[in-house]
């Protein structure tokens, strides 16, 4: 799966994003099993992150429906749900690519992408 991303292929931060995203759902997923036994109020602020994180992941990344994303808009998507979490939950990425791509938002990707139409 690796072998056709990476400089050259495709945006350098792709694997990195990549990882960064399934770790982070992975955790989302954890404490969705974790809520159905405590409840949400055992949850701290950062576990409340992930938790939705991993609903707007769903919602945004996975369910794109028949829309026809190329990767450069997917790793968009994907900087705009990272950049709901802190900056140091982020520890798959470089300092470089957070510095570059952290804070975007999904109004920013979907009034970029509204522009191009």
């Amino acid at each position: 799966m690796n072998n056709g991303i990476g400089k050259g292929k495709t945006r350098v931060d792709h694997k990195n994003v990549a990882d960064q995203l399934q770790a982070a759902y992975a955790n989302g997923l954890d404490l969705r099993r974790l809520v159905a036994i405590t409840g949400e109020d055992a949850l701290t602020e950062n576990d409340k992150l992930y938790l939705k994180f991993a609903d707007e992941f769903e919602k945004h990344f996975i369910n794109q429906g028949n829309e026809d994303r190329g990767i450069d808009d997917s790793l968009s998507i994907g900087w705009a749900l990272l950049s709901t979490l802190p900056k140091s939950e982020l520890t798959r990425l470089s300092r470089d690519h957070i510095d570059k791509y952290y804070g975007s938002t999904m109004d920013d990707f979907w009034g970029a992408a509204k522009q191009s139409l």
